[in-house]
């Protein structure tokens, strides 16, 4: 088993960051209070019908919803600012091994 990535909190707290790896278009509503949150510029705001990946055939070529996503995950620190003011939970997080 691989060791997770930890840090420590200005008290001396061990913590793990959990990094963002995805935003779930479909339940985006692209009110933008992650990217105003973030720290890093880790997201950007897209045309829902302009995404591509796996499900295409869920994206409606007239649906022209502006949603989060992730512009640079690799800026990522793992606070979970995020998800936390995510009014519908659109984030995935995870801790990376070291």
């Amino acid at each position: 088993m691989e060791a997770v990535i930890t840090g420590r909190t200005r008290g001396g707290a061990e913590w793990v960051p959990q990094f963002v790896t995805a935003v779930d278009a479909q339940k985006c509503i692209g009110c933008g209070r992650c990217y105003k949150v973030c720290p890093r510029d880790v997201f950007e705001l897209v045309e829902r019908s302009g995404m591509v990946g796996e499900d295409d055939d869920l994206y409606d070529e007239d649906d022209e919803m502006m949603v989060m996503a992730i512009a640079d995950g690799l800026d990522c620190i793992g606070c979970k600012a995020c998800s936390a003011v995510c009014p519908k939970q659109c984030h995935t997080h995870q801790a990376l091994a070291g």
